[in-house]
């Protein structure tokens, strides 16, 4: 299980991925982040960014090294990332690409609940999705391509493994739309009666019972 961290908030790892190229102030932080694509890569909130930056400083993981000035900009702090820091940002990285945690994707939700859906809507649904899927596919295979001409594939990995998930997400749609297709789909004529009837069939009725029964101390 990962362990609690002082600064659990990936908006913190990636903060300190960018200190460990040199030091920075607060706003050329966030300017490099962005510019990386940093904000696609991990779900983070900006507005915590300031308070993020502080708590790092707080807990010894970057220290400040000077104060700048010009004529046009408040004073800002630069900060470097310390020893400890390095030592967070490598661990963190071991834990990340390691350790395999429960994740809850939008999708994964949708099809928990896709028989309050009739099956044909359902079916005209998951085909729209597995289109827009492949034109994003598409979309993102030539990006890559054209990244790969002038950047090291290590950092490009994150966009090869999104490239990946999609891919493998539009095989199964296609399997799963053939199934329900064809009419192989299991319960399939089930799934039709309760939408077409609005009566609860009976073996769902006891799948449900038996199912309370099961889960009740």
């Amino acid at each position: 299980m990962p362990k609690r961290r002082k600064v659990g908030n990936l908006l913190a790892l990636a903060v300190l991925s960018a200190l460990v190229q040199r030091p920075m102030h607060p706003y050329e932080i966030a300017t490099t982040l962005r510019a990386w694509g940093k904000d696609q890569d991990m779900e983070f909130k900006w507005g915590s960014f300031y308070t993020v930056v502080r708590n790092l400083d707080k807990h010894q993981l970057i220290e400040a090294v000077e104060s700048v000035r010009d004529s046009r900009r408040p004073e800002r702090t630069v900060y470097r990332i310390t020893e400890a820091g390095r030592a967070e940002l490598v661990d963190w990285a071991r834990e990340l690409v390691s350790t395999p945690v429960p994740e809850h994707p939008r999708f994964r939700a949708g099809l928990s609940v896709l028989a309050a859906l009739h099956p044909d809507e359902a079916t005209d649904l998951l085909r729209q999705r597995l289109e827009l899927l492949e034109g994003a596919i598409r979309q993102d295979r030539a990006t890559l391509d054209a990244h790969l001409r002038d950047i090291p594939r290590l950092f490009l990995v994150e966009s090869e493994y999104d490239l990946a998930m999609r891919a493998a997400e539009a095989t199964w749609l296609r399997a799963l739309l053939g199934e329900l297709t064809s009419g192989t789909y299991p319960g399939l004529d089930t799934w039709r009666t309760f939408h077409e009837t609005g009566e609860m069939p009976a073996e769902l009725t006891e799948l449900a019972e038996r199912t309370s029964r099961d889960t009740t101390y």
